[in-house]
């Protein structure tokens, strides 16, 4: 039998002379034969398990469950450790699918606070179809200020744990004023939302917002709120459209840099019109 040195070993392989040592050490790989000098010698037969453990290695598994699995010698435990990796990698996708849609939805929110029009200022736009996760609080955010705000936003954070939805949501929340009540100028908002994707929540906790025209106005401050909404419906009456859905106060940018002691908010107050 030809034995091979450490380092021959190691280049034949395409692994480090480190990582033989590695092995050796934690039982997963041993050489065949040890000099007296406790130099390492190995066959070139053993090459074939060394495939195996690198092979499962760059699978994701780790070093102690390979050796685990090589001591076993059990056909079926590989292949239930196999489908379990298979299964994380799977959710590791998923994951990471949800943060890269959370960035380009982020940067789009970036982009369209940079082009925004000028605080007060009331315009028609076509917004395409959404999808919100809604939550009632309870508490009127129209009867308190900034500081009981966040605590409504704290009601939509822990309701998010609960629902066990990804946390990157929590991000720009708005408020829904029901259609009824901003037609006849009563501010009870006890509903808070954010926009989510439909591959990432389960249907029965979104709502869908339909796509449509919708009148808009421009606010920099969260106590303009309510006087914008009284120019936003006198706007509305002005140029002869019909109130066809629910009133949203959507934060475009919620910026904490932007201001020391709180949210540095720009909302797109929005309502769902259509011609007469």
């Amino acid at each position: 039998m030809h034995r091979l040195t450490i380092g021959q070993m190691a280049r034949l392989n395409h692994v480090s002379e480190q990582t033989l040592r590695l092995y050796d050490k934690i039982g997963l790989f041993c050489p065949s034969q040890r000099g007296e000098n406790g130099y390492r010698y190995y066959d070139i037969k053993q090459s074939a398990l060394l495939d195996i453990i690198q092979y499962m290695k760059s699978l994701g598994i780790s070093l102690k469950e390979i050796k685990y699995q090589m001591e076993q010698r059990d056909l079926s435990l590989i292949e239930s450790a196999l489908r379990e990796k298979q299964r994380q990698i799977k959710e590791e996708i998923r994951t990471l699918e949800c943060q890269h849609r959370a960035l380009e939805r982020t940067i789009e929110s970036f982009s369209r606070y940079r082009s925004a029009p000028p605080d007060g200022t009331l315009q028609m736009e076509y917004i395409g179809q959404r999808q919100m996760y809604v939550v009632d609080t309870g508490v009127n955010v129209y009867d308190h200020d900034a500081e009981h705000y966040e605590n409504s936003l704290r009601n939509l954070k822990d309701q998010l744990v609960k629902d066990k939805l990804p946390q990157i949501y929590f991000c720009n929340a708005g408020t829904i004023l029901e259609q009824d009540d901003f037609l006849n100028c009563r501010l009870r908002s006890t509903k808070v939302f954010v926009f989510v994707d439909r591959e990432f929540v389960p249907e029965e906790l979104m709502t869908t917002v339909p796509a449509g025209n919708y009148a808009c106005i421009y606010c920099d401050d969260f106590y303009k709120e309510k006087a914008y909404i009284l120019r936003l419906l006198e706007y509305i009456k002005t140029i002869g459209y019909e109130v066809c859905g629910d009133y949203l106060c959507e934060s475009i940018a919620d910026i904490p840099v932007s201001r020391n002691d709180s949210r540095g908010l720009y909302l797109r107050l929005q309502v769902p019109v259509r011609f007469r």
